[in-house]
């Protein structure tokens, strides 16, 4: 179980840095071009990138049976929640989620809620009784 949580958070952490590389030279994940949606993705990146970092530091700590490996890796499951919930809001609030019929980058967009989502819980749920080892 160890070494699947490490290689989804693997993918995970190379899926975002993906998704930003995109966002920024090609645009193709952009959902919709109006600038409010821009400047409320622009806001994402640091967070993102926080937890990438968590996830791959928790995957190498798991795989090499360090403490700091269910640390980090909490880190990263409380961070992929905090931002699905905040992306998920933002779909919400704006009416994002009615394009998802039409638009392969909604499309997109939920299957990364949905993942955020569920991995961060799946995570949460899988190590709680390592933290014992802290």
């Amino acid at each position: 179980m160890i070494a699947a949580l490490s290689a989804l958070m693997i993918v995970t952490a190379i899926g975002v840095i993906a998704y930003w590389v995109d966002f920024y030279t090609r645009g193709t994940v952009h959902v919709v071009e109006d600038e409010w949606y821009i400047k409320f993705e622009r806001a994402f990146p640091p967070a993102d990138l926080w937890m990438a970092a968590c996830a791959l530091a928790g995957a190498v700590g798991l795989l090499t049976e360090q403490s700091y490996g269910v640390v980090f890796a909490l880190l990263a499951a409380g961070s992929l929640i905090f931002l699905a919930l905040m992306d998920i809001t933002f779909g919400v609030q704006n009416g994002l989620y009615r394009l998802v019929r039409t638009s392969r980058e909604m499309k997109a967009e939920l299957f990364i809620n949905l993942w955020t989502l569920g991995f961060g819980t799946a995570l949460i749920v899988c190590l709680c009784s390592r933290t014992a080892l802290l």
